[in-house]
């Protein structure tokens, strides 16, 4: 079985998804009704609901700024042309790399690497590791300079 902030991680990928898809579409699309029906399917494995939320409101208040970070450590890859779930997966490990900081960069970065490999296609975790790898370097390097 997997791990609360596991399953919170899986539940945000695929609200996120669907969230996003669906704005595609429709600019009227509604995130709470996603949330609550993607929590309500695992309320009796999932017991950190503020994690998930978190996670949720973190990326979306911060999808800009979470981007603009992704742009240069991707350059081959136009944030816009990035597979959706390998772009929400660099979105809320970068989120928790960058702004929560609540866990360990080694373990959001094997959670990264394990979603996009789950969810994502062939070389979806591979990508992502080197992605979040050079996000990683840059981050240490910005801690001792500053």
């Amino acid at each position: 079985m997997a791990s609360n902030r596991h399953l919170g991680r899986i539940i945000a990928l695929q609200t996120l998804y669907e969230y996003d898809f669906r704005r595609d579409g429709d600019s009227e699309a509604e995130l709470e009704p996603i949330v609550e029906r993607n929590l309500d399917q695992f309320k009796d494995e999932v017991d950190d609901k503020e994690f998930v939320h978190e996670l949720i409101d973190g990326v979306l208040e911060n999808q800009d700024k979470l981007d603009e970070i992704i742009a240069p450590i991707a350059p081959d890859w136009p944030v816009d042309q990035i597979a959706r779930v390998d772009k929400i997966v660099l979105r809320i490990s970068l989120f928790e790399l960058y702004i929560a900081q609540q866990e360990p960069p080694k373990v959001i970065i094997n959670e990264a690497v394990e979603l996009a490999k789950e969810f994502g296609g062939d070389n979806s975790g591979k990508f992502i590791n080197g992605v979040l790898g050079t996000a990683f370097q840059q981050l240490e390097e910005e801690r001792k300079d500053g």
